[in-house]
């Protein structure tokens, strides 16, 4: 079943049980992912819908910061509400002990040894871990790593 088809049928049975929140983030989803089919000219495969869910996930996240800090309880809950209905959508994320084990052993592999070879390490990074790990953990790992060895 793809995202699209499990978005389908999850919004079917969130609307049957009249779960306001459920559908409506699921909605969220469909819409952005045909926003993002409109943009690219196709069907979305499942990889480019898990893109498309992290950057949902990421605005969440971003959300609820902002709200914390102005004190709006009431948009942090919701927002919080639609992040882990975006979140079930999401692989499992590769624990971050493993992902660094993942960076120290690319940044060996490609001998990088300062911030100019940042670039060609988190996209090694990258298409070793596939859609296990986020863009912004990968490049925080791999800048921590790289100043690290520097000091």
């Amino acid at each position: 079943m793809t995202f699209s088809e499990r978005l389908i049928e999850d919004m079917k049975t969130s609307m049957k049980a009249s779960d306001i929140g459920r559908t409506g983030t699921v909605r969220l989803l469909r819409a952005a992912m045909k926003n993002e089919e409109i943009k690219s000219g196709h069907v979305l495969s499942d990889s480019e819908a898990i893109v498309v869910f992290r950057r949902e996930a990421k605005q969440r996240r971003d959300s609820i910061a902002a709200y914390k800090s102005a004190g709006r309880e009431d948009l942090v809950s919701q927002e919080q509400l639609e992040l882990d209905i975006i979140n079930s959508y999401l692989p499992a994320a590769l624990p971050e002990s493993e992902l660094a084990i993942v960076v120290k052993k690319i940044i060996d592999q490609t001998g990088a040894t300062d911030m100019t070879q940042m670039g060609r390490v988190v996209a090694a990074v990258k298409s070793e871990v596939g859609d296990k790990a986020e863009g912004g953990d990968i490049a925080r790992l791999v800048k921590e790593r790289l100043v690290g060895d520097q000091a």
